[in-house]
């Protein structure tokens, strides 16, 4: 899908930005912006869409986006029922590649940065003590003033550059080349696919909310997103599962025509083809991982 460019608001005489954010949900518009962002979700859950990855995210999770790499968050629908105790909160930093200067990069002990940058652009995900530290960094980069603000943002790009606590997310062809044509037309696919995820969902109806014919919309989707308009719709309600699976809330047969599959072996068929293991292997795994 074709984002929207996002002008990420950097305060005059600042090299770099930093949000402690607690709001009603996240923002949902599909989106792009040239500077890094680094994520960590403090409160909230839902579905998020990374590049061309689709998965879910929970309290906890810390994000590393590279430049130009589209992504936005979908939260959980409880979220948008007006529960004024319900928040999301995280904390976000953004800074642009060349934000310490444009020959900071060229230095010989920078050498690891620019190797960072580069795996930045399929997005990363950061996990054990890494995560720990970074996350105190973050808090501390929201009180820091002058020089203290870039000792941090420095300490905090050391510990990522290097760090092997990470798994890639999406893959090498995510990053969006600038096209701002169609915008609306894929918002609207986005949006109505999410909204109506649970459902049948035709190829008819859908080429309809693009006002496109059938054959042209399976080719023109196809060619924005790589990937067939059937398989971006099982990723969705995959990712609702694994939600609904760690929840142990309702029984996998019950699951499966929540999310909108039709008959059980079509969901676990489809749920390993996108996982690579089964609803209960992977329910199993998250239970086992979130003891205590």
């Amino acid at each position: 899908m074709k984002p929207h460019f996002h002008k990420v608001p950097i305060q005059p005489r600042s090299s770099y930005s930093i949000r402690h954010d607690i709001l009603p949900t996240f923002g949902t518009i599909w989106h792009y912006h040239p500077e890094i962002e680094l994520h960590y979700t403090i409160k909230g859950e839902g579905v998020r869409f990374i590049g061309d990855t689709i998965r879910n995210f929970s309290a906890g999770e810390m994000l590393l986006i590279g430049e130009n790499l589209p992504h936005t968050w979908r939260c959980k629908e409880e979220y948008f029922q007006g529960n004024k105790n319900l928040k999301v909160e995280a904390m976000v930093v953004h800074f642009l590649p060349d934000c310490l200067g444009r020959d900071f990069l060229q230095l010989p002990e920078a050498y690891l940065i620019p190797e960072l940058l580069e795996k930045a652009k399929r997005g990363l995900i950061i996990e054990g003590e890494t995560r720990v530290k970074i996350a105190e960094l973050m808090y501390a980069a929201t009180e820091a003033t002058n020089l203290d603000r870039l000792i941090v943002l420095l300490s905090i790009l050391k510990l990522l550059a290097e760090t092997d606590e990470f798994e890639t997310i999406a893959s090498s062809h995510a990053s969006f080349q600038k096209d701002k044509s169609e915008m609306a037309r894929l918002d609207k696919i986005y949006s109505y696919t999410l909204a109506n995820y649970k459902k049948d969902i035709s190829l008819e109806e859908i080429a309809a909310v693009a006002n496109l014919s059938i054959t042209s919309f399976c080719r023109y989707f196809k060619l924005t997103t790589q990937k067939t308009y059937f398989d971006f719709l099982t990723e969705i309600r995959i990712s609702h599962a694994c939600r609904a699976l760690v929840e142990d809330k309702l029984a996998t047969e019950v699951i499966c025509f929540e999310c909108g599959f039709n008959n059980v072996s079509n969901f676990y068929r489809h749920f390993k083809k996108v996982m690579n293991i089964t609803p209960m292997e992977y329910k199993k795994k998250y239970l086992s991982r979130n003891l205590v």
